[in-house]
């Protein structure tokens, strides 16, 4: 009996390790093809053959597509790292210049966007069409956001020069400046220039 009692929990186990081997092939498949084609444009059908399973497969672990693009997301998030609005205040620890602030606040967003480039740009683009993708950039933003007011919290300015701020640190607007031919440290330079020019004439 006691035989019998082991061998089913052992079946049971090998049975939720090939479930969760297969759950993360998908979801791997998956980010490829995200990467590769776009997150709207990709279909169950691509996942499944892409992870050499059936259809039916997918559907089993995954029953919508809001269901595997949120999966894919909790990957994503581990592997860009995005700012952290608790984490904020250490940034920033130890910097009481404005221009140290401002630099440091560059520095720490283009790092992140750098490392979420592709997968972001490809986010933005279908954001519109997927709310698991809206709910994930809001999260992003979020985070940029406490970014930029813990840079900027000693300062006194104006509402719309806060949000001139917001607006120059957006994804996008670092995505155009990549297309300003200088090397990266100069780029962060002007960056850094043109949000204090920016804080400056919205006062």
């Amino acid at each position: 009996m006691e035989d019998r009692t082991n061998r089913r929990a052992y079946r049971m186990k090998e049975r939720a390790k090939t479930q969760d081997e297969t759950r993360e092939r998908i979801i791997a498949a998956t980010m490829l093809l995200h990467d590769e084609q776009g997150v709207a444009a990709t279909s169950f059908v691509d996942v499944a053959k892409r992870a050499g399973i059936g259809a039916a497969t997918v559907y089993r672990h995954f029953p919508n597509l809001g269901s595997l693009v949120a999966a894919c997301g909790a990957h994503v998030w581990q592997e860009m790292a995005p700012p952290i609005p608790e984490r904020a205040p250490v940034i920033f620890e130890g910097l009481d210049r404005l221009e140290d602030r401002l630099q440091r606040l560059v520095d720490e967003l283009d790092g992140f966007y750098r490392r979420g480039a592709l997968r972001l740009k490809k986010a933005y683009a279908d954001r519109h069409l997927i709310p698991e993708l809206d709910q994930f950039l809001r999260a992003v933003e979020a985070g940029v956001a406490a970014l930029v007011r813990e840079a900027l919290k000693d300062e006194a300015m104006s509402g719309t020069a806060l949000q001139l701020v917001l607006a120059l640190t957006d994804f996008p607007v670092w995505g155009s400046m990549q297309r300003i031919k200088c090397d990266d440290s100069e780029r962060r330079l002007l960056a850094t220039r043109l949000l204090r020019c920016a804080i400056i004439s919205a006062e």
